[in-house]
C-alpha cells in the first residue's frame, strides 16, 4: 500500500465550517428506531468522506440529492425529531452552496476496481504490519489515543486534556476511518457529561474491506457492525477487519490489520470509553478539511478545564473520599488519578473509577513508549481552584454547557 498523501491542516475554509457544522449536527440526538435519519445521515457523510480525485460539486450535489430523497422517504415517521428538521435545512442550505438543481443524478459514480490479484497476495498486501516492514525493513511507528470519563482526551501527541464538549465531535477523521462521539449529561441533575455514542466508519478500501460501520450507545453494545457482520466482507482482504466481542455488553475489540489500527470501546457504569492504537502514517492521512479530530488536535482552548479542582462545595462526595477510592485502582497520582478524582467530584458517584482504570490499562498496552506512559501535569497539581475555573464549574452544575461550532 503506497505512503497515503498528507497536506496538513493550515487553515479553514467556509466549506470546512460547514461540512463541520453538518457533521456535529446530524449526530446531536438519539432517534426513535422507527426514524431513519440516522441512516440517512451516515449515507451522505460516506458518500463525501473522500472528493480528493472527483469533482467536488458533482459529489456534493449528487450527495445532497440522495441525502433529500432519503429524508424525504422517512419524514411521515420523523415529523417530530430535531435531527430530522436540522437535516432538511442543512440541505437545502448546501445545495444552494453547491448551486445543485433538484433534478439529477443521486449515486455517486464508483471508480472502477482494479483487476484482482490472487487470494494470497491480497490477503498480504492486507496485512499493513507486513506490507510497511518490507518496505522499510522496520516496524511502524505506533501512536494512542483515548478519550473517557467527563470527558478526558489523551491525543496522538501526548497531551492530556480535560474538556467541557457537549454534544457531537470527531475523534477521527482521515481517508480510512471516520470515529463520532457524543456526550450527553451524566444525569438530569448532574454537570459531568460522558460519551453516550460512539460511531466508527471504516471506509471502503480497494479490495481488502466493503465499508462497515459500527454503532454504541449507552445499554446497547452490538458486537457486530451495523449489518449484522463481523468482518470486512468477502473481499479477500475483508479478514483484516474483525470485530470480537472480549466481555458480553461491555466490551468490545476491532481490529483493522489493513491499517495497523486496533480499537476497543467499553461500557462503564452509563458511559463509553474509547481507547485506540494506529500507524502513524495512517493517523496523518487526511487533507485541510478534516482539521477538527480531537486525537489529532485535542479539544479547542476554549473547551478546556481543570482536572483538580476543589469542588468540595459543589459535590456530595469530599475530596479526601475521591483520592481514596481512586487510590484503590490507581496507584500513581498522575493525570489518570487527577480524572479519576474529578469524575467521582463532578459526578459525586463513587464508581467511576473504572473508566479511568481502565484507560491506563490500555495505554499501558497500546502507547508505543512506556517510559511516557504516565503524564504529570504541573498545570493541575494544585489543590484549589482559580475563581474564573470555580465560576465556571458552577455555571455547568447550574446550566449545563452547550456545544461550540467553529
Amino acid at each position: 500500500m503506497g505512503r497515503p498523501t498528507v497536506r496538513r491542516y493550515l487553515s479553514r475554509s467556509s466549506d470546512s465550517v460547514l461540512l463541520k457544522t453538518v457533521l456535529l449536527l446530524i449526530f446531536w440526538e438519539q432517534v426513535d428506531a422507527q426514524c431513519k435519519i440516522i441512516k440517512c445521515n451516515t449515507d451522505y457523510v460516506a458518500a463525501i468522506s473522500n472528493t480528493r480525485n472527483s469533482n467536488k460539486n458533482v459529489v456534493y450535489c449528487n450527495a445532497l440529492r440522495s441525502y433529500s430523497q432519503c429524508t424525504r422517504s422517512t419524514a411521515r415517521t420523523c415529523r417530530g425529531d430535531l435531527v430530522y428538521h436540522t437535516a432538511v435545512h442543512i440541505i437545502e442550505d448546501r445545495m444552494i452552496q453547491y448551486n445543485c438543481s433538484k433534478v439529477g443524478p443521486t449515486n455517486t459514480p464508483r471508480r472502477q476496481p482494479p483487476q484482482p490479484l490472487p487470494d494470497a497476495t491480497l490477503k498480504q498486501a492486507c496485512d499493513y504490519e507486513k506490507v510497511f516492514h518490507e518496505k522499510h525493513g522496520t516496524v511502524p511507528r505506533y501512536l494512542h489515543c483515548a478519550v473517557f470519563g467527563d470527558p478526558h482526551v489523551r491525543t496522538f501527541s501526548g497531551d492530556f486534556q480535560t474538556c467541557k464538549v457537549n454534544g457531537s465531535w470527531p475523534l477521527l477523521d482521515n481517508e480510512y476511518l471516520y470515529v463520532q462521539a457524543t456526550s450527553t449529561p451524566l444525569s438530569p441533575s448532574s454537570s459531568a457529561t460522558v460519551t453516550s455514542k460512539l460511531t466508527i466508519i471504516f471506509k471502503d478500501m480497494k479490495q481488502c474491506v466493503d465499508q462497515r460501520i459500527y454503532q454504541a450507545e449507552v445499554g446497547n453494545m452490538p458486537a457486530a457492525f451495523d449489518d449484522g457482520s463481523v468482518d470486512g466482507g468477502k473481499r479477500a482482504g475483508g479478514s483484516s477487519l474483525t470485530i470480537h466481542e472480549r466481555e458480553p455488553g461491555k466490551y468490545i475489540e476491532i481490529q483493522a490489520a489493513y491499517i495497523g489500527t486496533t480499537i476497543r470501546v467499553r461500557h462503564l457504569d452509563g458511559q463509553l470509553s474509547f481507547s485506540l492504537r494506529m500507524a502513524e502514517e495512517i493517523s496523518q492521512a487526511f487533507q485541510e478539511e478534516q482539521d477538527l479530530q480531537l486525537c489529532v488536535s485535542g479539544c479547542p482552548s476554549g473547551q478546556w478545564i481543570s482536572r483538580t479542582p476543589d469542588l468540595s462545595r459543589t459535590s456530595s462526595l469530599s475530596m479526601e473520599t475521591a483520592r481514596s477510592l481512586c487510590r484503590e485502582k490507581l496507584s500513581v497520582e498522575d493525570v489518570y488519578f487527577q480524572s479519576c478524582v474529578f469524575d467521582l467530584m463532578v459526578s459525586g458517584n463513587g464508581n467511576l473509577t473504572d473508566a479511568a482504570y481502565h484507560a491506563l490499562e490500555d495505554a499501558r498496552e497500546f502507547h508505543p513508549e512506556p517510559g511516557t506512559l504516565h503524564i504529570f501535569s504541573k498545570g493541575d497539581n494544585g489543590p484549589h481552584l482559580s475563581f474564573s475555573i470555580f465560576l465556571l464549574l458552577l455555571l455547568r452544575t447550574i446550566i449545563g454547557y452547550t456545544v461550540q461550532v467553529i
